[in-house]
């Protein structure tokens, strides 16, 4: 993890209408990557849901909530959103699901792409899988919880080939664009690792179910500052995705 470029995120997952993830894909990648970013955001990653077949999985990011506000307001007044919002709002059956992320510190953000975006068209030669965890609390996660993740949690992710490309928790900011709700009274702490293929992600979790200290003692500790066990999003990126 080197210093971040994006300082505020959302993690959008949305619920689109059976059969339709692929349509909304293909309308994406083609006609909101770089209308956004030229808006001012920058597209980090989307994804297919690898099991949720109706759930599109997207992050965008921002330099600071302020500019936020003027980047999604630009975009969504735009010529791209005005020729292309209808399709694909026709695809989507529900759009709130959205969580409001910053990194942990100014190195836990996601670093920039090591290469430039596929262009539009482009045919996926590697399988690669994003796993996402998300933890919940009762109140916000402290510099304390944050300190055991770094002592505890993520030595032993490391060492079953999970390493983090990023770790984050909510930004408490106010929604600084209310025309798109998200979600709030809720308290996130995530990580987001990179596996090469469904393989290799499969090789870490049976790493980490094998592993002792991870059975024992970190991962009862962990659960114990927890309000329910960590949701884990399994994501396919889309071919133009520059998380990937």
């Amino acid at each position: 993890m080197t210093e971040t470029r994006y300082p505020v995120l959302e993690l959008r997952q949305y619920t689109l209408r059976p059969g339709q993830r692929d349509v909304l894909i293909d309308l994406f990648d083609r006609e909101f990557v770089e209308t956004q970013e030229t808006a001012g955001m920058a597209v980090v990653g989307q994804f297919r849901d690898l099991e949720r077949p109706d759930r599109f999985v997207w992050i965008r990011g921002f330099s600071d909530m302020a500019a936020r506000a003027g980047a999604l307001a630009s975009f969504y007044t735009g010529p791209a959103w005005k020729a292309h919002g209808a399709a694909a709002n026709a695809t989507m059956l529900d759009t709130d699901d959205v969580l409001l992320l910053r990194p942990v510190t100014a190195q836990s953000g996601f670093p920039a792409p090591p290469e430039s975006r596929p262009p539009a068209g482009h045919v996926q030669a590697d399988d690669p899988v994003i796993l996402g965890t998300l933890c919940f609390g009762d109140r916000p996660f402290s510099a304390s919880f944050a300190g055991f993740f770094d002592r505890h949690v993520l030595p032993v992710l490391r060492a079953t080939g999970g390493a983090p490309l990023a770790v984050l928790q909510t930004e408490y900011a106010e929604n600084t664009f209310p025309a798109l709700p998200v979600r709030t009274g809720e308290h996130v702490f995530a990580w987001l690792a990179r596996f090469a293929s469904p393989a290799a992600l499969s090789s870490h979790l049976d790493a980490l179910g094998r592993c002792d200290q991870w059975r024992t003692s970190v991962l009862p500790a962990l659960s114990a500052l927890l309000v329910r066990a960590p949701e884990q999003l399994r994501l396919a990126p889309t071919p133009r995705s520059l998380l990937r």
